[in-house]
């Protein structure tokens, strides 16, 4: 009997590999195509890119399509305009109804008051919601999330931990209740307007519809001009790295090609060149935005690469071939953490008038952020990772900054999304310092780098 039941077992295996065996050989003997031309302009008021809406004449009554895909290896994703959903995800509602003059909202009961009290927002900083919002309210830098991939089990729940005072802040206060950085002698959140300007709409299963709408939000906070020439600084909590190119996408529109410089800190090199096809993906957003030329190889500064999947002795080549400078934990074996980080400085003072932050937390060794969705070991410690954003962002003009790549949920311990708030909050300390004037090399306050006594 037990070998009736193992034959009937083997044969059904035979017919099951007999029906795919076929498809698998015509599947992995196809090209795969790319879904669009690179050259493909993006849309610029948020509408959809690197996809194909399927025309009426293919599909049936109820939108479904006429012909399976089993066909042949599709160069498109085909949607279904139909859909009554089909663009309802970025919807946005009328503000009008509001019946509010335009300027910041503040949801807090106190003027200040312990972490764990009141309504999570970044900093438990007020809302915005509109340009107006930003321009009226003064604001000079706006943090808000974004995620480019899918439903509630594929999301990484970055920006929405680090919104969490009960996973990120711990024991630090807001409003009123906040003091100087020891290191700054600054409030760096007194000091300069923040808001949480919200998250980016999000298309549950398309990163590439879901990118036009971060990279038009992106614009749209990069693009508000303040008293003095100045604009709002756009700080983008992910999320997945693939968010880089619309981000740095965004701050470009604003800036312009090739005047925007990036210092990308990441144990991956993210300029691989091939993605099954996708012309988006957490592995391709450096190579995407230089083959789009939106910001040139010689305007890339890489730091922390390091690891058997970050990049191969093709990739540092290509990368020399485009004028890219790449830091590895190589170099710093070899030269010392201080060196390689002084050197970094001075290609971004030298390099464009203005820059962008891109901090992948992968950058990070992982006992200091276990919590990112590609851990490698031998990265960056967290006080290496403080410093030189803190100094980044006070010696440069930075015009925006990202982090990704968060996972909360993989670190039960919370340690990642406390130094994840660190990174952040030594981004903006920079950024007060640079508005105060204390812009000079490596400044640190006078008061806090000795003991006080003769």
């Amino acid at each position: 009997m037990k070998q009736l039941s193992i034959a009937i077992t083997l044969l059904a295996f035979a017919i099951v590999f007999a029906a795919v065996l076929p498809r698998a050989k015509q599947a992995f003997s196809t090209p795969v195509a790319a879904a669009t031309s690179p050259e493909a302009p993006v849309a610029p008021s948020g509408g959809q890119a690197d996809s194909t809406v399927v025309s009426d004449e293919k599909l049936g009554p109820d939108g479904a399509l006429d012909a399976p895909w089993e066909d042949g290896d599709a160069t498109s994703i085909p949607l279904n305009p139909k859909d009554p959903s089909f663009n309802a995800w970025k919807q946005m509602r009328d503000f009008s109804k509001d019946k509010r003059e335009p300027g910041l909202i503040n949801v807090q009961r106190f003027e200040g008051q312990a972490p764990w009290v009141g309504i999570p927002t970044f900093f438990h900083k007020p809302i915005a919601l509109t340009p107006e919002d930003l321009k009226v309210g003064k604001v000079e830098v706006a943090i808000m999330g974004a995620e480019l991939v899918g439903d509630q089990r594929a999301r990484t729940w970055g920006p929405t931990e680090m919104r969490n005072p009960r996973t990120s802040e711990v024991y630090h206060n807001w409003g009123d209740w906040t003091v100087e950085d020891i290191h700054s002698g600054v409030n760096y959140l007194q000091e300069q307007v923040v808001c949480d300007y919200g998250d980016a709409p999000q298309e549950p299963f398309s990163l590439d519809r879901t990118s036009v709408e971060v990279r038009r939000m992106v614009r749209e906070i990069a693009a508000t001009e303040l008293e003095g020439g100045k604009h709002t600084i756009p700080i983008v909590i992910g999320g997945g790295h693939a968010l880089m190119y619309p981000d740095v996408a965004g701050v470009v529109d604003v800036y312009g090609k090739g005047n925007v410089g990036v210092v990308h800190f990441d144990a991956h090199a993210d300029y691989a060149g091939v993605a099954f096809g996708h012309l988006l993906s957490h592995a391709i957003p450096v190579r995407k935005l230089i083959m789009e030329g939106l910001v040139p190889g010689k305007n890339f500064i890489q730091v922390g690469l390091r690891g058997p999947n970050s990049i191969d002795m093709d990739g540092i080549r290509w990368a020399r071939s485009q004028g890219m400078r790449c830091h590895t934990m190589a170099e710093v074996e070899k030269r010392g953490w201080d060196a390689v980080l002084e050197d970094a400085i001075k290609e971004a003072k030298d390099g464009p008038e203005y820059l962008f932050i891109s901090f992948d937390i992968d950058v990070l060794d992982p006992v200091y952020a276990p919590g990112t969705s590609t851990p490698e070991p031998a990265g960056m410690t967290i006080h290496d990772a403080l410093r030189i954003v803190r100094r980044l962002c006070a010696e440069t003009n930075v015009v925006g900054i990202e982090m990704v790549e968060l996972r909360p949920d993989s670190d039960p311990g919370y340690i990642t999304m406390l130094n994840c708030n660190a990174v952040l909050r030594q981004c903006l300390n920079g950024l007060a310092m640079r508005k105060k004037g204390h812009d000079s090399p490596h400044y640190l306050d006078p008061l806090t780098v000795d003991d006080g006594q003769e």
